[in-house]
């Protein structure tokens, strides 16, 4: 059996007293999209940076790829492969789309060429191609969200944490995107996704973990998870489950 990438062992994070992640415990095997979802205020972005190691955990362990990585700070992770987008997007603004992505490229490419030349190959595969000389003011806001993904992949992650990268997008930039995610894990990229888009969700990711009030309340594959009585009443509510049984979505 192949050893799982992920591990969190019991993460409770507080905030004064606010308990954001209350005892979350999950497995996330190598390969493939797995889904986070909840409501506002669940405690999802929280989850990502105890992973990433923007924050601390106050009790419980973070393993990765075979190493304890509880006690690290953020740089050291993405060392060792964990990359991650953010909800609001903050491009270099003076910089072109190839210096943006290659702030990432860095992490991996010391020579300032060899960090150029990697970043518009990151920003081919992205659908930023064209742009590579671009301001990053300049980019529409689903080019931002592209630019985004690029800059996190530009480090060579093994994990990606993407969070609401969709958000904000219209549905015909929702479905010319998922193909870009598709691609992240044929490529041998472990992605983990906090996403509301349920039905970009639903044909995206193999497996859902759902976090209410900092607590999982649920997990398992999409089919299942949307038909639970305690995701629908915390969550999507009766009108948007009988939407996805059907194959619709809503978001």
């Amino acid at each position: 059996m192949t050893a799982p990438l992920l591990v969190l062992e019991g993460l409770t994070k507080r905030f004064g007293g606010l308990t954001a992640i209350d005892g979350v415990s999950l497995t996330l095997p190598c390969g493939g999209v797995t889904g986070i979802i909840g409501p506002n205020g669940a405690g999802k972005t929280t989850l990502f940076s105890l992973i990433a190691g923007s924050e601390r955990a106050n009790t419980g362990r973070v393993l990765f790829d075979g190493g304890d990585v509880t006690r690290l700070p953020a740089n050291a992770r993405a060392v060792r492969g964990i990359g991650r987008t953010f909800q609001i997007t903050q491009p270099f603004a003076g910089m072109s789309v190839r210096e943006n992505v290659a702030v990432g490229a860095y992490l991996r490419h010391a020579r300032r060429n060899d960090a150029l030349a990697r970043a518009a190959e990151i920003a081919e595969r992205v659908g930023l191609g064209g742009r590579l000389d671009a301001p990053a003011a300049s980019l529409t806001v689903s080019a931002r969200k592209r630019l985004e993904v690029a800059r996190a992949l530009a480090t060579e992650p093994k994990l990606l944490l993407l969070d609401e990268i969709l958000a904000g997008l219209n549905p015909s930039e929702v479905r010319e995107f998922a193909p870009v995610v598709r691609a992240l894990s044929a490529q041998g990229i472990t992605v983990m996704m906090i996403e509301h888009v349920m039905h970009a969700v639903m044909n995206l990711c193999a497996h859902l973990y759902v976090l209410a009030e900092g607590r999982l309340i649920a997990q398992g594959p999409p089919a299942e998870v949307t038909r639970d009585p305690l995701v629908i009443e915390s969550y999507l509510g009766k009108g948007a489950a009988a939407r996805l049984a059907r194959g619709g979505g809503h978001g």
